[in-house]
């Protein structure tokens, strides 16, 4: 089904606390990667994480947006930058499909 893998996406985002802050080896374990993978993403701004006290934090949303490069560029063989417009096509529809269903729910109408 085409809407598992965001399903567990999402659901891995809510089960995370918004307010815990990854590292980059825990960011990079959590995605089967190497840190330099990471820091490769970084660099080319595909990711984005913060800096404090010299070492990288990150959040839950970064670990989805993470996990989803890494699958895309494993499964497709994609190269970073399509993975990541892919994965920005992706967040998208979502994020307009739970407007969509806020609206729907608002106005009493049954999907």
């Amino acid at each position: 089904m085409a809407t598992t893998p965001n399903f567990l996406d999402n659901a891995l985002a809510e089960l995370l606390d918004e307010q815990a802050r990854l590292t980059l080896d825990d960011l990079a374990r959590s995605c089967c990667m190497a840190p330099g993978w990471v820091i490769e993403r970084l660099e080319a701004g595909l990711l984005h994480g913060e800096q404090a006290g010299g070492h990288w934090q990150f959040t839950s949303a970064t670990v989805v947006r993470a996990r989803r490069l890494a699958r895309l560029e494993s499964t497709f063989d994609a190269d970073p930058e399509l993975a990541a417009l892919t994965a920005d096509l992706i967040e998208e529809v979502s994020a307009l499909r739970q407007r969509l269903h806020q609206l729907e729910a608002r106005l009493g109408l049954m999907p």
